[in-house]
């Protein structure tokens, strides 16, 4: 089963032969599969969150509503262009393409399937790739913040600017854990070319798993084996996406519409196009990087044909569809989270968690060729001293919060009165009056009484 597993596997010599006209169908391939996915993944996310209000979506144009996306995108293509008197009409004219073309040419380097006969020609069905592909991924996903910030700054309003400025936070601080989630993959693939990763997934990978001394024949993702990886980058691609519920750049309610407030007509849309072709990048690099890639999930590997052919096309574009769904899900279920809370999250929870996984990645990749009985030390000794200090460790107890009352008391003499950071409301003379009249006895007390 491995050697039909490698013999479809393309390696790096098998890309820069291929003719131009195959060339030329490839990059055209990869730009209708990003527009044709987003228009499908409005529609899709549409029928799925109607689905959970119990609604029935989009249902009147086309069969079941499968044109609604198009119509939408036609009608926004004729309302009025309207440029900013106090714009900068070269950047703001740009600034949205910057977004779009840096989501679209990351899936240059994501494989679609194995080695295929195309009229012919044996090729891979993959554009290109290079022996720093990831690199290449995450090139592309920060050169993609340029056209929020320059779109914010284009604009020369004030709550564009804002927007562009907190969004371009937002996904540097998020760019950092995923580019910790991809070093885990390439530290245990051995390589940061994306057929490379894809192919280190097939039939299990012995360099890493002889850690645990098991060498397994079927397909081991990297989401099982580096399962903490899996979940951070997943997190981080929801972030660097800005799909709910870390959409705060277009948080309506704080900023009116973020980056895109003074945008309208066809640079608004595709403003919106670059969100869901992200959405559906991001996906692509996700079943590429730690979910097998092209490769059919156990068990139809039992079935030798299931990795051959142009039937992993089939595997992988079902493992996208999962993905988006999930990110559908997310919106559907989960509320917007504060900005300070959103960047708490990516600064002191994923990025340390993230680098003490990789610190124990590292330890583990280094005893490899040690004894079963030292690896067994090295591992169990740590485990060991983890569980201790996590039972000795002292409690701290918190102190009880102070009531609105003490709040309002402690103030100095003569200071303006501040409502508190949770907003909650001191009660009014009227009602500190009445309480006074009920209960005299924590009036004469002073500031330590406390009233209900």
């Amino acid at each position: 089963m491995n050697a039909l597993y490698l013999a479809q596997d393309p390696t790096l010599a098998d890309f820069g032969r291929d003719p131009w006209w195959l060339v030329l169908g490839k990059i055209v391939f990869a730009f209708v599969f990003a527009l044709l996915a987003t228009l499908l993944g409005v529609w899709f996310e549409r029928r799925v969150v109607g689905f959970m209000q119990v609604r029935p979506g989009p249902n009147q144009v086309g069969p079941f509503g499968l044109l609604q996306t198009l119509a939408d995108g036609l009608k926004m293509a004729f309302k009025e262009d309207i440029l900013p008197r106090t714009a900068d009409k070269v950047v703001f004219f740009f600034a949205p393409t910057i977004s779009v073309i840096c989501a679209v040419t990351a899936l240059s380097v994501v494989p679609f399937g194995p080695m295929v006969s195309i009229f012919g020609n044996h090729t891979p069905l993959q554009v290109t790739d290079v022996p720093v592909a990831v690199l290449v991924l995450l090139a592309c996903s920060s050169m993609g913040i340029y056209g929020i910030v320059l779109g914010g700054w284009a604009s020369g309003s004030t709550y564009p600017l804002l927007g562009g400025l907190r969004s371009s936070a937002q996904m540097i601080s998020y760019e950092v854990a995923m580019g910790l989630s991809i070093v885990a993959v390439f530290m245990t693939a051995g390589t940061m070319s994306t057929s490379g990763i894809v192919a280190a997934q097939a039939g299990g990978n012995p360099v890493s798993w002889s850690i645990l001394g098991w060498h397994p024949t079927a397909p081991s993702w990297y989401a099982i084996l580096l399962l903490p990886s899996f979940i951070i980058f997943f997190i981080s691609t929801v972030g660097e996406t800005n799909r709910a519920p870390f959409d705060l750049p277009e948080a309506e309610s704080e900023l009116v519409a973020g980056f895109m407030t003074e945008y309208s007509s066809l640079k608004f849309a595709l403003f919106m196009l670059s969100e869901y072709v992200s959405m559906v990048t991001m996906s692509a690099v996700t079943t590429t990087l730690f979910l097998g890639g092209w490769r059919a999930p156990w068990p139809i590997t039992l079935w030798d044909g299931a990795n051959s052919g142009w039937l992993p096309m089939l595997w992988f574009f079902g493992k996208v569809l999962i993905l988006v769904f999930v990110f559908v899900w997310l919106r559907g279920t989960l509320p917007r989270l504060r900005y300070d809370q959103f960047m708490r999250f990516g600064w002191k929870v994923l990025l340390p968690i993230n680098l003490v996984w990789i610190l124990v990645l590292s330890g583990l990749r280094s005893i490899e060729n040690w004894e079963s009985r030292d690896r067994a030390i090295a591992v169990a000794v740590p485990a060991a001293l983890l569980l201790i200090a996590t039972l000795l460790w002292p409690s701290r107890r918190r102190e009880p919060k102070p009531t609105v009352q003490e709040r309002v008391n402690s103030r100095p003499h003569g200071s303006f009165p501040l409502p508190p950071m949770d907003l909650q409301v001191p009660p009014s003379p009227r009602t500190r009056r009445v309480v006074a009249e009920r209960e005299p006895a924590n009036i004469a007390a002073g500031p330590d009484s406390r009233e209900v």
